[in-house]
């Protein structure tokens, strides 16, 4: 499902994996959505995400999350 966000944006609903996650996705744990501020690459395909609040999460190079990806118009 797809959708115009404020400002002119596409938001869209995608599955990420350590391997397609990216700067910008925001992510729903524990009923608190969390926008993906920085990565950071680790052993066997894993990454560690850290979020705009200030947490991190370890992902699993086989761990699927749902997030939504907003895409800018140019």
């Amino acid at each position: 499902m797809s959708g115009w966000a404020p400002g002119g944006a596409l938001a869209s609903n995608v599955e990420i994996t350590a391997a397609t996650v990216q700067r910008g996705d925001v992510i729903q744990l524990g009923g608190k959505a969390c926008r993906v501020s920085d990565l950071f690459q680790l052993p066997q395909g894993a990454k560690q995400l850290l979020f705009e609040s200030g947490e991190l999460l370890t992902i699993h190079a086989r761990t699927r999350l749902a997030a939504v990806r907003v895409l800018r118009r140019r």
